[in-house]
């Protein structure tokens, strides 16, 4: 018996090392027309055959603290609902008009009962009524594989199946198409492999938090 159970943990074993190789690993590097890291963009991988792992319901988070939206910059992957609770002390009216998603959340408090679908891929930019500085971004990606730079312009995608990918990046403020960035990586299982864009960037423009003194506004 002891033989017996001393067997099927030598097959777990190999069943767990195999199922651990078959994950591959892409390491991305952003940078601005400066060639300093550029934080918040956000890169995505499309698997070239196609599959993709299923998915259940996905509420994703997207806060609004001092009158700004927390993070500036959401990837999510689409079929996903969002949250988009208002923890300032004063009401928000969130909406958007991107033909990813165009959705209206009227003046509040709080956390709205229902959570928002965005089952379309693209790019939604968010606003408020109220407070014409509050931007934000949802990037909803058509893959569960993606990740967005942090401040040292770095994202690890980790545990991804090894196998042909096509790579992309965008950010808010970049010049042209994401699909100009697209880079045919094959990702395999002993190897990362690691990925550098330099992106040219618009200026950026949001209306002043602040108004001058003398001009209407909001604080």
């Amino acid at each position: 018996m002891m033989a017996a159970l001393g067997r099927h943990l030598a097959v777990l074993a190999c069943l767990i090392s195999a199922t651990g190789a078959e994950a591959a690993k892409l390491s991305a590097m952003v940078f601005g027309p400066d060639a300093k890291p550029l934080p918040n963009a956000v890169v995505v991988a499309v698997p070239e055959d196609g599959r993709l792992p299923p998915m259940g319901k996905i509420v994703e988070v997207v806060d609004q603290i001092d009158k700004e939206f927390v993070p500036y910059v959401k990837p999510v992957r689409a079929g996903s609902y969002v949250q988009f609770p208002n923890k300032d002390n004063i009401r928000h009216h969130v909406y958007s008009f991107s033909l990813a998603k165009i959705f209206e959340l009227p003046l509040y408090k709080g956390t709205p009962a229902q959570p928002v679908l965005f089952d379309k891929p693209g790019i939604v930019k968010l606003g408020c009524n109220i407070h014409d500085w509050m931007i934000g971004y949802l990037y909803v990606a058509e893959t569960p594989y993606f990740g967005k730079t942090a401040v040292d312009g770095r994202v690890d995608l980790d545990e991804l199946p090894a196998g042909w990918y096509h790579v992309r990046v965008w950010h808010p403020r970049m010049e042209g198409s994401e699909d100009t960035t697209i880079t045919r990586v094959d990702l395999e299982e002993a190897t990362p492999a690691i990925i550098e864009w330099t992106l040219k960037l618009n200026p950026e423009y949001r209306p002043q938090r602040t108004p001058l003194p003398g001009e209407p506004g909001y604080r």
